[in-house]
């Protein structure tokens, strides 16, 4: 832990605090305390500043403070620039070497399997269905993140997910040895199962992969697309809405427990405040992102019914997998999700 801290204090260009600010990050996770009461957190994101997961974290810091009335400042960093890669966060979160993060879901499988439920191939048809799966998923999701020593504070889907390429598709055949960039698990079981080649990797390699011709092909979302200027290279998006993920906020439980009883509940109300209306961003997102593509060049695709069908096909096992490996908590869920309609 002594490695990371240093670490992490030159990353930050911090190596010079104080005595008594160091011992306050030990024993709280958290940086710059001037009191008991007053905390200075920094929540890094893997995004690029313009990024909506960034814009929705800074109004989230905003009313935080409101709330807090100036208590508890939240200091955002987009892009990685604290240098933790998003795959990490919630290792990092675990560890305390910052207090509060931001991370993707569908990356957590290896250490927590239930994180990455939404991500299964075909399971949700669209936000209305999201929402009916986290009204099962929620219990599961805080349960496992307190075992990681973090809280989940709010959580913000993604919009949904298309297939960029360099040549026209018509059908799965065509997509047939072309070497994808994937994120998760399951998106690389998904796409390797329909026979194309698939590179997972972290968002910050993907157009240095892009430009190098590593990969010529992405799966992502719209955001996303327009965040890599995926119009310098690649020519078409196709609107395959395979696999949903979302982004959590979640805070080292050292740092929460480090916080006054008001504090705790000013910052919980603000975030169930806030979630419907991030989430509401995400809805408009894929609008506007992809009409943005659109206009620098990337067509807009078709899926036929029949390309989406051999799709759902080949990649149904992966869910029946899934479902055996994770256990009865997947199933419960899964069961409670299918009983409300989704």
């Amino acid at each position: 832990m002594t490695i990371q801290r240093s670490k992490w204090f030159k990353a930050t260009g911090l190596a010079a605090v104080t005595a008594v600010t160091a011992f306050a990050i030990g024993a709280v996770g958290v940086m710059g305390a001037t009191s008991a009461s007053a905390k200075d957190w920094d929540l890094p994101l893997a995004w690029p500043d313009g990024n909506f997961h960034v814009k929705n974290a800074k109004t989230f810091a905003a009313e935080v403070k409101k709330a807090t009335n100036g208590e508890i400042n939240i200091n955002i960093h987009p892009g990685g620039s604290l240098g933790f890669k998003g795959p990490e966060m919630m290792t990092v979160l675990r560890d305390g070497l910052v207090p509060i993060g931001d991370f993707y879901l569908g990356q957590q499988v290896g250490e927590v399997p239930i994180m990455g439920l939404e991500g299964q191939p075909y399971l949700v048809n669209g936000f209305e269905g999201l929402k009916k799966l986290y009204k099962s998923w929620d219990p599961e999701l805080a349960k496992a993140a307190k075992k990681y020593n973090i809280k989940i504070l709010y959580h913000v889907p993604w919009p949904r997910q298309y297939v960029y390429t360099k040549v026209p598709i018509s059908k799965v055949d065509d997509l047939k040895g072309i070497k994808i960039r994937t994120y998760s698990k399951s998106t690389t079981a998904l796409f390797n199962k329909i026979g194309m080649t698939s590179v997972q990797m972290p968002w910050g390699e993907v157009v240095p992969s892009l430009a190098a011709g590593t990969i010529d092909a992405v799966t992502t979302s719209s955001s996303s697309g327009v965040d890599g200027k995926f119009w310098e290279f690649l020519k078409y998006m196709y609107p395959t809405s395979h696999v949903w993920g979302s982004n959590i906020v979640a805070v080292n439980l050292d740092a929460w427990n480090g916080l006054t009883a008001s504090q705790r509940t000013a910052i919980e109300a603000t975030a169930k405040r806030l979630e419907p209306v991030f989430w509401a961003v995400s809805s408009e997102e894929d609008d506007i992102k992809s009409k943005t593509l659109n206009d620098n060049g990337v067509a807009m695709g078709m899926v036929s019914d029949a390309m989406m069908d051999d799709m759902r096909m080949r990649t149904k096992s992966i869910v029946d997998d899934y479902v055996k490996s994770t256990g009865a908590s997947a199933s419960n869920v899964l069961k409670a999700f299918r009983a409300s309609g989704g």
